[in-house]
């Protein structure tokens, strides 16, 4: 039997709640977004790409961002000391390029643990809890978990995006 990704149900985003509700609500639905965009599609097809000269490809999108969530939830914001799950030394950018020999039904496993442990680390902070990020310069820049929320809502609303058109161009399927 042919694995394909499975359906959801997007939760619609909050219109009404205090910061942490409404940060947490509108991730969520853009990680639902994510996910309902790759909905009903077989492992191959989440591995085409896109158009020329990009290789980007919606199983390459759902590895990039189980890797975010993992790096701004939990390494950095929780500070807990985990390997990369996808890019090495060598393929600096694993998570969206090495996609062909890529098992789709681990990667969507991954992500979905990724994504609960994401959770769990950020229910155990602050949206004020600092940290540091340090910078390839050698300096380094205090951030607060409040603000990974923030960038993680633009990561994926931007990645939606890119997804949109990947899907439109599979299968013709546009949408929400």
């Amino acid at each position: 039997m042919t694995w394909t990704a499975p359906e959801i149900t997007r939760t619609p985003e909050p219109y009404v709640g205090d910061e942490r509700t409404m940060l947490e609500g509108w991730l969520n639905y853009h990680r639902d977004t994510l996910l309902l965009k790759c909905a009903g599609l077989t492992a191959e097809q989440l591995k085409i790409p896109s158009v020329e000269p990009s290789g980007l490809t919606l199983l390459g999108l759902v590895r990039h961002l189980a890797m975010v969530e993992r790096w701004w939830f939990r390494v950095r914001a929780a500070g807990e000391q985990l390997d990369d799950l996808y890019c090495t030394d060598e393929s600096p950018d694993g998570d969206l390029e090495d996609i062909a020999d890529a098992d789709a039904a681990t990667d969507f496993a991954t992500y979905a643990a990724e994504v609960a442990a994401a959770r769990a680390a950020a229910a155990a902070l602050s949206l004020d809890d600092t940290f540091l990020r340090r910078r390839r310069d050698g300096g380094a820049d205090e951030m607060n978990v409040r603000w990974v929320y923030v960038h993680m809502i633009e990561e994926y609303a931007r990645h939606n995006g890119h997804a949109d058109l990947i899907r439109e161009r599979i299968d013709g399927a546009t949408g929400e």
